[in-house]
């Protein structure tokens, strides 16, 4: 492999906490991150790393964030899409959704995401409201990200074969309890996913659902060997999860800890797990990149 290779980080975040709060940054655990992220401070360590694209990807369930977000990537050479939020329950979901593509960089929105995994109810997105809601999600052309824990991976299944219509991606892999070193139910609800041909998933976030202090690339591997066989590279994409991968990795080593882990598979299969699946699943135009 080289540093040549075109790299699109299909999942990073920034935030301002001058703007607004992020309330879920508490405790000690999280302490190194709570200040403001920009993507200034983003963009050379990506450059560097070879990154030509990125997804920016909400962080809060406001409303207010996705316009800012649309207007970053309207503003940026680096951001080529955002996942932003809206309220899939609310009766007028589908004119939100046209709303925000009238915003300034309203042609970079590729997706949306809720925090399902704050949602006590492991069933949220079966409920009916959140279906009707991620039905105008696929109607307006939209991606649905899905940012759940491990034993909410059932639900997402259902979810899938109930709207075959809408592509489903999973982020951080289902959030693995890597730190436990357990491989099951997780590896096999995420195979239950993967048989969904209208799913795809995120090689990311799993730095950080390890041992953030003394992780080894061995303790990933069989994680990351799980998602390359059940969704197979043409619907696994990158991402760094940016800045949270902080708490145990710089950029730098995520991207690197990526190409490692990816290393087995032939030139093409590299090339799609690195950028052409985001570019595709997402629609990113290759023509931005080098």
């Amino acid at each position: 492999m080289t540093g040549q290779e075109r790299i699109v980080d299909a999942h990073h975040h920034v935030w301002d906490l001058s703007v607004r709060d992020q309330e879920w940054i508490t405790g000690d655990e999280l302490a190194p991150i709570r200040r403001s992220f920009t993507l200034a401070e983003l963009e050379p360590e990506a450059r560097a790393a070879g990154v030509y694209a990125t997804v920016l990807v909400q962080t809060v369930t406001v409303p207010g964030e996705t316009p800012e977000f649309l207007a970053l990537a309207h503003d940026s050479d680096l951001v080529a899409g955002v996942v932003g939020w809206c309220d899939l329950t609310a009766p007028d979901v589908a004119d939100t959704l046209a709303a925000l593509r009238e915003h300034p960089g309203g042609d970079r929105l590729v997706g949306i995401r809720h925090q399902v995994q704050g949602e006590p109810d492991p069933k949220w997105l079966l409920r009916p409201d959140v279906r009707r809601g991620l039905r105008a999600v696929a109607d307006a052309g939209l991606v649905y990200d899905l940012v759940v824990q491990a034993h909410q991976l059932p639900a997402t299944v259902e979810a899938a074969a109930l709207l075959p219509e809408l592509t489903f991606v999973l982020d951080h892999a289902g959030k693995p309890p890597v730190a436990a070193g357990e491989l099951r139910p997780w590896a096999d609800d995420l195979r239950a996913l993967a048989a969904r041909p209208n799913t795809a998933c995120k090689l990311s976030g799993l730095v950080t659902e390890a041992d953030v202090r003394s992780w080894t690339v061995n303790d990933l591997r069989p994680y990351a060997d799980t998602v390359l066989d059940s969704f197979r590279p043409d619907r696994t994409m990158f991402g760094s999860d940016w800045p949270v991968c902080r708490l145990a990795a710089t950029y730098e080593e995520v991207v690197d800890t990526a190409r490692t882990l990816i290393g087995a598979l032939t030139e093409d299969e590299r090339r799609l797990v690195l950028a052409t699946t985001a570019e595709r699943v997402y629609g990113i135009r290759q023509a931005s990149g080098p």
